[in-house]
């Protein structure tokens, strides 16, 4: 396809824009990317979108479409606009790390351009080096999914790379978590509920857990997982990324610079509580057990992994944020497969009440704030004088559901990155500062000076781990 015939506006004229994805065959970009996208097309009404995919496959237009179509209807898109992007959309088969296909793919463009990598981390990297030298056109804005780096020097030097052909504040560095409803909703309870956010402090919360265990298992990604573990994979990008949200100070606006220099701001507060990861961090992976049903082998049996390398499926580090708002407070970050009964919130631990009269009887309970991120739910556990007896006090939750969001994760990530707003982007240096705060962790694990635990599929984790610590 030549660049003539590419469309350069839309029906109504407006100017086009081209979203150009490179592994456009890979399970991200079917499974995730393209039903989030189908998503926001039908939702928006987008009508001056030219998608583009490439991959190193050979393939036609017909076929690309075919599994776009396939991918949009797989989130419940439909309409005309959605029909449009479908109909309109190309393929070009090229190597994204070799300068002249790279150039015949930007030749393909039109209107403002967004690279979206949805590549393996190496290619991504050396695909970027590849940009740098040939360069790209005015205005472009590059999509890049984690892991940024595998440690804080190699993610500065990206962001270097980054900077040397794009500014910063076209750079999107995406974290889908960051588009769930669920997260966005701890800003909206925080900050619009003066009976809350005064309590979110060090004088009345004496810890605080963000946890996000799931049921699913390895799930044929060993190629990927195995080379990474559950630090990396969760607590070092997602959950990081939520713990700056629960934490960080009120932003002026939810404008993106406000946003993001508050969540930075608590990152540089992070580290790792008392400076003692071999003391405040645990690792663990599962043995053979049944999930919901379903029989699943020992993570080191299964196929692909090298037993060796002691990846971890299970991982919990406590840290601390020295900042005037929280310094004291655990945060006790953990995040498993193949746990039988996940648990996936944020909550914040009350102190005891500062007395009790005499004559209040029975179990008073500490006072939690939870807030769902895997599922769409706010609970407040609080203690009320009980039925019969009004000096006893019995425990109460009182709970409610947050309504889903208009799109998908995915549709919303995309939404950010089409409109340029960026709020849910990972800024330059949280994603330096990000592994700054787990590399002692994961220095301590190397060192053997936290031992690797073992728990059974379906199970809570450990026996050893059993109940809260902090």
């Amino acid at each position: 396809m030549s660049a003539a015939d590419a469309p350069s506006a839309g029906p109504d004229g407006e100017r086009v824009q081209t979203l150009l994805v490179l592994g456009a065959r890979g399970d991200l970009t079917e499974r995730l990317l393209l039903p989030g996208l189908g998503d926001l097309v039908a939702a928006s009404g987008l009508t001056d979108l030219f998608l583009v995919g490439s991959d190193r496959g050979s393939g036609s237009d017909e076929e690309w479409r075919t599994l776009v179509a396939r991918a949009f209807a797989a989130g419940g898109a439909n309409g005309p606009a959605v029909d449009a992007v479908v109909r309109n959309s190309r393929y070009l088969a090229a190597d994204a790390t070799a300068e002249e296909d790279l150039r015949r793919l930007l030749a393909s463009c039109r209107g403002r351009l967004t690279l979206y990598f949805a590549l393996p981390p190496a290619i991504t990297v050396e695909a970027c080096r590849a940009l740098a030298r040939i360069g790209v056109p005015e205005g472009t804005r590059l999509v890049l999914e984690k892991p940024f780096g595998t440690d804080a020097a190699s993610a500065a030097a990206l962001n270097e790379l980054l900077h040397g052909f794009v500014p910063e504040d076209h750079v999107h560095r995406v974290d889908h978590f960051l588009g769930m409803s669920t997260v966005l909703n701890i800003l909206g309870v925080r900050f619009a509920n003066r009976v809350i956010e005064p309590l979110l402090t060090s004088e009345h919360v004496e810890a605080v857990d963000i946890v996000f265990d799931e049921t699913l298992g390895l799930e044929g990604r060993a190629g990927f997982y195995d080379r990474t573990g559950a630090l990396r994979d969760m607590i070092q990008s997602h959950l990081l990324q939520v713990l700056s949200l629960v934490a960080m100070p009120a932003p002026s606006t939810l404008q993106p610079l406000d946003v993001r220099d508050a969540k930075a701001q608590v990152l540089r507060a992070t580290h790792v509580w008392d400076d003692r990861p071999g003391r405040f961090s645990r690792r663990a992976r599962y043995t053979a057990g049944t999930v919901d049903g379903r029989s699943l082998p020992a993570y080191a049996d299964e196929p692909g992994i090298d037993p060796a390398r002691q990846t971890e499926t299970l991982a919990e580090v406590v840290f601390a944020v020295d900042t005037w708002q929280w310094a004291g407070v655990p945060f006790r970050v953990r995040s498993g497969k193949a746990i039988g009964s996940p648990l996936q919130d944020v909550t914040y631990w009350f102190k005891d009440p500062q007395h009790v009269p005499d004559g209040l009887v029975g179990d008073v309970a500490n006072n939690r704030l939870r807030l769902g991120i895997g599922h769409h739910s706010l609970r407040l556990d609080l203690n009320v004088n009980g039925p019969g007896d009004p000096s006893t006090i019995s425990p109460v939750t009182l709970d409610t559901t947050f309504g889903p969001g208009d799109l998908l994760e995915y549709g919303e990530v995309l939404r950010g990155v089409l409109e340029d707003e960026k709020p849910l982007s990972v800024r330059d240096d949280m994603s330096v500062e990000s592994w700054r705060i787990v590399e002692p962790v994961l220095d301590a694990w190397r060192d053997g000076r936290v031992p690797l635990d073992h728990y059974p599929a379906g199970s809570a984790g450990p026996e050893a781990w059993a109940g809260r610590t902090a």
